[in-house]
């Protein structure tokens, strides 16, 4: 919620005093020095002081004025008390100069007098804390039980705790607002821890006892800080023994109660025994823990009665251990003990800062920004930097703005410091809405965007521009941004350049392309001719150039970015990838226009050499390698239309050789084939000679009858074709027919008869009319690329039968096996007969 709306507006019960109080410092000194508006808030003694918005006119700093009409005092006391009052409400203030402290309320301006008024000047001032716990008390004050039986009568009509009951006759002053305001538990711990820090420093620095200790003292800054005020009271303490008690003065009704302090949260020991230590402060501290987490409403409510103060003092113990499971557990020990009658049980504030309850990082980090002013550079930078970034995700975005934001804002104009405030800040533009920044950061960040800056600080601004552009309006981007971006690329620092070329690569669609042709590219060439060996200059500048490539012009993309990627002469592999994508992005978008030519001549020289770049991983040589077959694909797919349109375009016959070539049957690969069961036995050879010696020595029935010599031998025909062909060569009768077994075929094989299933060819060596049954298909299979010719027998017969073909048209001699009786020789014989006789 941002700081301006997170408080709520103030209720007040009397708008004619409000009205009133706007003219109250007239004649006061004060209003030369500071310019005084509207009251917010009332603090001090019976809520005397009324707290007014104001801003001092020799700077305009924000701040706050105290404003005390001394005739409140008049109308509550009687007048020679006005004095009195009036002396110790000055006495405060001059105490609260003294003692500077971060804890402690800090006066910008002294007090000044008039007849009137007292006024001083503070830092600003949201409200006490008796006005918001005013405010819940209110809530619940009908239904709320009161221990306190004197406090009946106030419950009835609805008073606050400060309201007097009617005894003395005469009404009392209410608070004049309340705030309606709702703590977090870290606003709490906090702030209770910064009453501790500031009760340690008054004990143990000043020495001093502050003796009231209550809501009214108490004053939250418009930061949501704790400072203690009312320094009304103040009583020095013994500095040889600071646990020694010292006389003080009871609260007594004989005495103005304006010049006492709040009986609801004196310690017991100062009203029976008239003596008090820096024990009875934290008696009160323990009080105005009970009456945080008891609605607003304190455990004690005499109603500035003591005899109603020593009644509700005896159940004390007991309304502080009802009231235990209201407070947080590591809490509860602690406030039981300093809220104890017995001082000796109460812890110091030493003490009580060591406690679990406060052992917190993000308390760490918010009291560090209380006091960083007091660091030096050093510290300051490393605070912003690490620990304050660390801490912010556990810190409730409500602090963010009301206790963070206003610390970093003030740290804007420190230049030593301004790179180290800017990283939380862009966490904050980060996290803001477009209405916090708008209301709160705008004219912040603006003062940054015109202000010199350090090398990282602008570095810081470039890097984060897009998260900046996102939440700002388009005419402050127009008039604030873009300028701030363009001046960037005329630094003289590599990183600024750097840092510019990545925030164009990450807020291109906020730069009209106008600015893009004109400013942007010519630009980031101009750093890229510079850094040319620089990897992550070179890198940007790729990032850069392929994300505002499609915003660009066909012809300044072709004209501009391939040389730029030509002259990339960097092995890196992030750097490779990033000019192959642009490369694969100029080739699969034809719009570009990226011709074949230039992937051949301009492209593919520069990308082949790293497919041996050892520094490329698996997977970015994959990449690469798919990128060039498709590049190399499209060529060849150009290329080859082109040659097939330029033959077809020739006026020759011979533009169709080409094909007849490509598609004859001798050029045609057959796939293999083989046909089932068949078998081919090796070929029985012999020659003549041999034949005629075992005719002529051999006598006996074998020899006579394998070499038909007995008339009745069916292959005697062998002798008769010899005789008849006497110019006969003997090797033209060496190799015999090779037999051939094969399985019946189908019918329906090619060239198969329908009766018996076995096609019928003629032998080469039997006449014309001659046919002859056939158990072997040698037609090629159907479907094949093979022509259904004579001519394919050789592809089917071993490389025997191809000699055979090759022969001359002669007669083949052949002998069957063993035993076999009338033979294929005598067939062959006879045939060949024949056909010699029809011949002749």
């Amino acid at each position: 919620m941002p700081a301006g709306t997170m408080f709520a507006k103030f209720k007040s019960t009397n708008v004619a005093a409000a009205t009133t109080s706007q003219s109250v410092a007239e004649g006061n000194p004060i209003t030369q020095y500071f310019e005084i508006g509207k009251p917010v808030a009332c603090a001090g003694p019976e809520l005397a002081w009324r707290i007014h918005d104001a801003y001092r006119k020799s700077d305009n700093k924000e701040c706050s004025v105290f404003i005390f009409e001394k005739k409140v005092a008049e109308k509550l006391h009687k007048p020679r008390r006005k004095e009195t009052i009036t002396e110790l409400l000055k006495s405060s203030v001059k105490t609260l100069e003294r003692f500077r402290h971060p804890r402690i309320l800090q006066i910008y301006h002294t007090v000044e007098e008039s007849a009137d008024t007292l006024a001083f000047a503070s830092e600003p001032i949201f409200a006490s804390l008796s006005n918001v716990l005013a405010f819940h008390e209110s809530k619940t004050y009908d239904n709320a039980n009161v221990p306190a039986a004197g406090a009946a009568a106030g419950a009835a009509a609805g008073a606050s705790p400060a309201q007097t009951q009617g005894t003395a006759g005469v009404q009392p002053q209410r608070p004049a607002h309340a705030k309606e305001y709702s703590f977090l538990d870290m606003e709490l711990k906090y702030g209770f821890l910064q009453l501790t820090e500031a009760l340690a420093y008054l004990h143990y620095s000043g020495h001093v006892i502050h003796r009231n200790v209550c809501p009214s003292s108490v004053l939250i800054t418009k930061r949501g800080i704790w400072k203690l005020a009312g320094m009304e009271y103040v009583e020095r303490m013994n500095e040889t023994d600071l646990n020694s008690s010292i006389p003080c003065p009871p609260w007594s009704n004989r005495v103005s109660k304006m010049a006492q302090p709040n009986l609801d949260f004196m310690a017991p020991e100062t009203q029976s025994t008239s003596k008090c230590s820096l024990l009875s402060d934290m008696f009160s501290l323990g009080m105005v823990i009970c009456a945080v987490f008891n609605n607003g409403r304190p455990l004690i409510q005499a109603g500035n009665s003591t005899s109603n103060y020593a009644k509700q003092m005896e159940t004390l113990d007991d309304m502080v251990h009802k009231l235990m499971p209201r407070l947080p557990i590591a809490l509860q020990e602690a406030t039981s003990r300093m809220a104890s009658r017995d001082a000796t049980a109460r812890p110091t504030a030493q003490l009580l800062q060591l406690i679990k309850y406060f052992i917190d990082p993000a308390i760490n980090a918010l009291k560090f920004l209380d006091v960083v002013n007091m660091k030096d550079t050093q510290q300051k930078s490393q605070f912003y930097k690490t620990t304050l970034i660390e801490a912010m995700p556990v810190i409730p975005r409500k602090l963010w703005w009301q206790t963070i934001w206003p610390m970093l804002k003030s740290e804007i104009n420190n230049n030593e410091v301004l790179a180290a405030v800017l990283q939380p800040v862009m966490l904050f533009v980060q996290e803001a809405t477009h209405f916090e920044y708008d209301a709160l950061m705008s004219a912040t960040m603006k003062i940054v965007y015109n202000t010199p800056k350090s090398i990282q600080a602008s570095v810081t601004i470039l890097e984060n521009l897009h998260l900046i552009i996102e939440k700002t309006k388009p005419e402050d981007v127009t008039t604030d941004i873009m300028p701030m971006l363009f001046c960037s690329f005329d630094g003289s620092t590599i990183q600024v350049q750097s840092a510019a070329v990545v925030a164009v690569a990450n807020v291109f669609d906020s730069i009209d392309e106008l600015s893009i042709r004109r400013m942007v590219l010519p630009k980031v060439k101009l750093v890229f001719e510079k850094n040319i060996t620089d990897p992550k200059i070179v890198q940007n500048v790729l990032m850069c150039i392929e994300r505002v490539m499609d915003r660009m012009e066909r012809a300044q993309v072709m004209e501009e970015v391939l040389p730029l990627l030509a002259n990339i002469r960097i092995p890196d592999p992030d750097i490779i990838m990033r000019t192959v994508r642009i490369y694969h992005k100029l080739f699969v978008d034809k719009s570009y226009g990226l011709s074949v030519e230039t992937m051949a001549t301009n492209v593919l020289p520069l990308l082949i050499p790293h497919t041996v770049n050892p520094a490329l991983n698996f997977e970015h040589y994959c990449y690469l390698l798919e990128v060039l077959q498709q590049m190399l694909e499209a060529i060849d797919r150009q290329q080859r239309n082109k040659l097939k349109l330029d033959n077809l375009s020739m006026a020759s016959p011979e533009r169709h050789r080409t094909l007849r070539h490509q598609f004859s049957t001798d050029n045609m690969n057959a796939p293999p084939f083989n046909i089932p069961n068949l078998r081919i036995d090796q070929r029985k050879t012999s020659s003549a000679e041999d034949m005629a010696r075992k005719n002529s020595g051999g006598s006996g029935m074998l020899g006579g009858w394998w070499f038909g010599c007995s008339p009745s031998s069916p292959d005697s025909n062998f002798l008769r074709v010899g005789n008849v062909f006497p110019n006969r060569r003997l090797s033209d009768n060496t190799l015999m027919t090779p037999k051939i077994r094969i399985a019946p075929s189908c019918a329906s094989s090619p060239g198969g008869t329908p009766g018996s299933g076995l096609p019928t060819r003629r032998h080469s060596s039997i006449g014309p009319q001659e046919r002859r049954g056939s158990a072997i298909n040698l037609s090629p299979p159907t479907g094949g690329s093979m022509p259904n010719t004579s001519s394919s027998v050789p592809f089917l017969l071993s490389s025997s039968m191809q000699s055979i073909r090759s022969r001359r048209q002669s007669t083949v001699l052949s002998s069957g096996p063993l035993g076999s009786g009338s033979g294929i020789l005598q067939q062959l014989g006879s045939g060949m007969y024949q056909l010699f006789s029809g011949r002749n």
